[in-house]
């Protein structure tokens, strides 16, 4: 039997989109913010020599920088007034997010309805101009170092000017792609902050392509072999979309109802648990710190005093090595489930259910209904950080032994994905609005002529 999402899209023509003006001005504005995002990104930084800077970043290949360079569109390669992209608000939210868990008064903010929100969003904010000023004072700070023992650094004039100036500067370029972000979400179509992601992801993949098929044109690599890696690439894509639209829904039954004189009959419903509930969350926290300690190293080789322990540790730790495919599988699995625990309480929801008389049939309300939920979310959590690991240990396979672009990482189609699906269903749900809208319309005009 075809769901509800499959009949709304089924009934959906173009006949109807050209006749939804409201969705069509949304979306033109949603391609204009981020054709200003992109361009925002050529803008450089005060004070830096491209040139030097192009040559020392080809030269720190494969650490965590080229992770935050993907999700920045290549704004951090650039060292452009958005080279720290959307990273800060990203980690701000997480922050906000796990203090709503632990910490008392924040809960009761997340309780307080649309007061509540809006107070955790300025801490959110708060949260970003701190880590920005933080982070744009290290990137100053590297900058001047970097390079500097070779006699190639990419600043030309260094001291604290350069720094003050750099931090302002990323300051505010973080602060207008934060409000593009909420602009984009109240303006436009989809969530704002998750479009800028993917247009920054989206924005390298033309060029890892073209390299592939360059390679497989010249000679370099084999037609099978570039045919090998988009086979993979369509089926890690359709293996994403069909895990992501998976639910697991718990029957949850209402009893009858007496208001007045009138009995209302009993009604029934489903909780929906996502078996992926914690998103791309676990693979962008494992990759960033089993990253880090290779990007540590190669500033330091820039010195020319790098310890022999930590080159030990990187060597162990490179793209393909067995080590770095245990800790990131490893890392996958804990943050999978530490995040799940974090946004899905079992005692709140039972209690809620609780509340408003609802009940699961064959569990009894109360805490049996929050064991029950905890039973079922565990073994979801299993399966969703299983998938996790398959959809990217593959690509890191492909990429350490096939020599595959980095941007065909299982982290950037999981985001792109996800972003994809969720904006094409707020288009289809402002389609929708729009054909209830004529019908109502419609029923209006016959209601006058009687």
């Amino acid at each position: 039997m075809a769901s509800a999402a499959d009949q709304m899209a089924a009934s959906l023509s173009f006949a109807n989109f050209s006749k939804a003006t409201e969705l069509k001005n949304r979306i033109w504005f949603t391609l204009g913010a981020l054709i200003v995002f992109r361009l925002v990104s050529f803008v450089p930084l005060p004070g830096i020599d491209p040139l030097a800077l192009n040559s020392l970043f080809n030269q720190t290949r494969g650490g965590v920088l080229d992770f935050f360079n993907m999700f920045s569109g290549g704004a951090l390669e650039r060292m452009s007034l958005i080279a720290l992209g959307i990273t800060p608000y990203i980690t701000a939210s997480i922050v906000v997010q796990l203090l709503t868990s632990l910490i008392p008064s924040f809960m009761t903010l997340k309780k307080e309805g649309e007061a509540g929100r809006k107070t955790l969003n300025q801490y959110t904010r708060y949260g970003t101009v701190f880590l920005t000023i933080l982070q744009g004072y290290g990137i100053a700070v590297g900058l001047e170092s970097w390079g500097a023992g070779s006699g190639a650094s990419a600043v030309l004039d260094p001291g604290m000017f350069f720094r003050i100036s750099t931090v302002i500067s990323l300051l505010g370029g973080t602060m207008f792609l934060m409000w593009l972000g909420e602009q984009i979400t109240s303006r436009g179509i989809g969530n704002g902050i998750s479009l800028i992601i993917m247009a920054g992801i989206v924005a390298q993949l033309p060029s890892a392509m073209g390299t592939l098929f360059e390679q497989g044109r010249t000679g370099a690599i084999s037609a099978g072999f570039v045919l090998l890696v988009t086979v993979v690439a369509l089926a890690t894509i359709a293996g994403i979309c069909v895990m992501e639209r998976a639910q697991r829904k718990i029957l949850i039954q209402y009893p009858k109802r007496q208001m007045g004189n009138r009995m209302f009959q009993g009604d029934s419903s489903f909780l929906p648990l996502k078996i992926n509930t914690s998103g791309v969350i676990p693979p962008i926290f494992a990759s960033s710190l089993l990253l880090m300690p290779l990007t540590v190293a190669q500033f330091f080789s820039q010195q020319g005093n790098m310890p022999e322990w930590l080159t030990t540790v990187t060597t162990a730790l490179q793209h393909g090595a067995p080590l770095y495919m245990f800790l990131y599988a490893a890392g996958i699995v804990f943050f999978s489930f530490f995040y799940t625990a974090v946004v899905f309480n079992p005692d709140e929801t039972a209690e809620n259910l609780k509340k408003y008389g609802g009940f699961v049939p064959g569990i009894r309300p109360g805490t049996r209904t929050s064991e029950y939920l905890d039973y079922v979310l565990t073994r979801l959590t299993v399966i969703g950080a299983a998938y996790l690991v398959v959809i990217c240990l593959l690509p890191e396979f492909m990429i350490s032994q096939l020599k595959v672009p980095f941007y065909f990482g299982g982290t950037s189609l999981l985001i792109v994905v996800n972003v994809t699906m969720d904006t094409v269903a707020q288009i289809q749900s402002h389609m929708l609005a729009h054909q209830y809208e004529g019908l109502i319309k419609k029923s209006k005009l016959r209601g006058n002529r009687r």
